[in-house]
């Protein structure tokens, strides 16, 4: 696959951010979830969906979410 080829990363901030205190998160090719700071978006934490998924449901269901 050629970059022009590859499809657009589209990166969602959390609904908590604010002025420009941003959370982001987006689903890769690889089934895998990239996390960053949108301060400083070249560092990236990634997480398989399995582990994400998990870690937000906990974090909503102790009312962080």
């Amino acid at each position: 696959m050629v970059a022009s080829e590859q499809p657009e990363i589209i990166w969602r901030r959390s609904s908590r951010s604010i002025e420009g205190n941003c959370v982001e998160a987006t689903l890769t090719l690889g089934e895998v979830v990239a996390v960053r700071d949108s301060k400083d978006p070249s560092v990236q934490l990634r997480f398989a969906t399995g582990p994400w998924s998990a870690f937000l449901g906990r974090v909503r269901a102790d009312g962080f979410g």
